[in-house]
């Protein structure tokens, strides 16, 4: 079977609930996008919040997606720094218990932390201290954390740190990989868009994307940027929310309705849609039944606060997947 390193930053996830956007308001954080704060607004948040009920799990983009693959049996690894803390430790056992292969690095820095706050509406606003991730450095990459895997998964929040995503793709490419991409975020790729065109160009074969970072990127509509992205990898997938899925190689161009969902809270949905994906792909599996095991693992996500899910729903996908495995 294909195996699969990721790297991300490492972050553990604070999911709070919150009763109405003024929440968001206060801090200045665009609804639906993911904001970079330093370590003082960080501790402001987490003071206004306290009242409120939260929930902790281990996460970053990246993390999420290696995660999934993990439970469902996928020989996965991840890349990340952590703290020398609690924090750190934490997010070690709880990839371990997934089944991955944690490739840790320590710092003395405090574990990064993404403070998620959740709309009623289900829509998620993350304002995310890097912590200790934020010091994952190039020169601390090496062969080894490469070889002998198939794929390497890269977050798109790593672009900030544009040397460390280009020398892992370099690493890749010297050890005959893939490269999968997800876009991130809206308004990281609106800052970045130079970087990421530079990475989608020279090394992307797999690159996921939502529809508004699709449009930031393309500056085109969902079903242009579909064309505009396959033409600079072997696959591009347009997520599309609760309309499914947009998926194209060559010529070849399907369309995946999305699960039938109550939705809770929509983080997560795109991270393990990536895992379902790619579950599929290291299977060898059909794009229909690669989008569909994406849409089932975002669709059950959406059900539960975070995006860590409960041994019940993972049975059920277990047994949906399988169906279709079989069909």
């Amino acid at each position: 079977m294909k195996k699969i390193v990721g790297i991300g930053n490492a972050l553990v996830d604070i999911m709070t609930p919150i009763p109405d956007d003024s929440y968001l308001n206060l801090f200045g954080l665009p609804k639906g996008s993911m904001t970079l704060v330093d370590a003082g607004i960080s501790g402001q948040i987490k003071e206004v919040i306290k009242p409120l009920k939260s929930t902790l799990a281990s996460g970053g983009s990246a993390g999420n997606t290696l995660y999934g693959l993990g439970i469902l049996g996928i020989e996965s690894s991840f890349i990340g720094k952590v703290g020398r803390d609690e924090f750190g430790t934490f997010y070690e056992k709880d990839m371990i218990d997934a089944g991955l292969r944690p490739l840790l690095l320590r710092s003395d820095t405090q574990t990064g932390t993404a403070v998620a706050l959740v709309s009623p509406d289900s829509e998620r606003t993350f304002a995310t201290h890097l912590g200790a991730a934020t010091e994952l450095d190039k020169s601390e990459l090496n062969t080894g954390h490469f070889r002998g895997n198939d794929i390497l998964y890269i977050e798109g929040y790593l672009i900030y740190n544009f040397p460390l995503v280009e020398e892992a793709c370099r690493l890749a490419k010297e050890n005959n990989m893939l490269v999968a991409i997800d876009l991130a975020s809206f308004n990281v790729v609106n800052e970045n868009l130079d970087h990421f065109k530079e990475i989608v160009n020279n090394y992307a074969d797999i690159i996921f994307a939502n529809e508004e970072e699709a449009k930031a990127f393309s500056g085109l509509s969902p079903r242009e940027a579909l064309d505009m992205l396959s033409e600079r990898c072997e696959i591009a997938v347009v997520k599309l929310g609760a309309e499914g899925s947009l998926i194209k190689r060559g010529d070849e161009v399907i369309k995946v309705d999305a699960l039938k969902a109550k939705p809770v809270d929509t983080t997560g949905a795109g991270d393990l849609y990536a895992a379902g994906f790619l579950y599929g792909y290291m299977l060898g599996l059909p794009l229909d039944k690669c989008g569909l095991f994406g849409s089932i693992l975002a669709g059950k996500v959406i059900e539960v606060i975070g995006a860590r899910m409960p041994a019940q729903k993972w049975a059920e996908i277990k047994k949906m997947i399988k169906k279709i495995e079989t069909e």
